[in-house]
């Protein structure tokens, strides 16, 4: 049974759609992405499933029940990493973490105890009582995300936890994700770093201006697109390209070259994919048009985006 749904969420500002029918559901143990551009809608969907803003229609479920958000102990069931950093700089790392678990009711030795497992799993034992305003982004970064662990959440809604860090922090971050769904914690993760959520996620959701274009497991998303074989060539003549008539994409490459996209689906036998390999090189051949380099394309996140939009992803 899914912790987390989203049931034809909507939202708007100033007669504005910010979200519009949006659905999903995250399992126990599983990292669910929210992918998406900035200004996609990802932030008002996390803000409404955390409670922090009231849908104008839909519903948020948690363990089947709707989610008030008065309610404080379906509250402690969600932990929330958010965009901004939600820590106090005049404070130690080890304060910060003190004072976000006793909000959540957690006091005692068991709150030093889970302190201790947070440093830890953070990184930041040895500098848990230094001043978090002398820490580095990728730091408050990581203690953000420490200080949502400390009630144990069945829930953690992590929105866009990555910006602005180092690639060691990033790095960190991801594994310390990874861990937490190991635990069984259900993970919705909104980024819009398509490497990470093509590393981090089981299923996705992909998101611009305010509606769903996209959800499914990452391997049945990427199984829609082809993988493609690129044959880099110096500018094509016209003569190629009119004798190419469409063989082939022809992209044009940043250094002025041209890329010919011989692309195949999983419907295509390997004999039909030879038979239009052969026939390009034939035509470089008779056109006398060097061949520089072959390479493969697999597919990824990026282009299934830009499938779906016609647009590359944009921060």
């Amino acid at each position: 049974m899914p912790v987390l749904e989203a049931r034809h969420l909507r939202k708007t500002f100033d007669g504005f759609v910010a979200v519009e029918d949006v659905n999903f559901a995250v399992e126990p143990g599983e990292v669910f992405g929210l992918l998406g551009p900035n200004g996609a809608g990802k932030s008002t969907t996390m803000m409404m499933l955390a409670g922090l803003l009231p849908p104008d229609g839909g519903t948020v479920l948690i363990d089947g029940e709707p989610f008030d958000s008065r309610d404080r102990a379906l509250r402690k069931t969600l932990g929330v990493v958010p965009q901004d950093l939600a820590i106090y700089p005049e404070l130690s790392a080890r304060e910060n973490l003190a004072f976000f678990g006793r909000l959540y009711g957690v006091r005692g030795a068991l709150l030093q105890e889970r302190i201790a497992e947070a440093l830890e799993r953070i990184g930041l034992t040895g500098r848990a009582d230094d001043r978090v305003g002398h820490f580095s982004g990728g730091m408050k970064r990581r203690l953000n995300f420490g200080a949502a662990l400390l009630h144990r959440p069945r829930v953690l809604i992590l929105d866009e936890p990555t910006v602005g860090v180092d690639p060691q922090s990033r790095a960190h971050l991801l594994d310390c994700i990874r861990d937490a769904s190991r635990d069984g914690t259900a993970c919705l993760y909104a980024s819009h770093y398509m490497e990470e959520v093509q590393a981090i996620c089981q299923r996705v959701a992909i998101i611009d201006h305010g509606r769903m274009l996209a959800c499914d497991t990452l391997r049945d998303l990427l199984g829609r697109l082809t993988t493609d074989l690129c044959l880099r060539i110096p500018a094509a003549s016209d003569e190629l390209r009119r004798r190419l008539n469409g063989t082939t994409e022809i992209e044009s490459t940043p250094d002025g070259g041209t890329l010919l996209v011989v692309s195949r689906d999983q419907q295509q036998d390997e004999k039909a994919l030879a038979d239009t390999l052969a026939h390009v090189l034939d035509l470089l051949r008779e056109t006398n048009t060097p061949l520089e380099a072959v390479e493969t394309r697999d597919p990824d996140l990026e282009r299934l985006f830009l499938q779906l939009t016609g647009q590359r992803l944009r921060d």
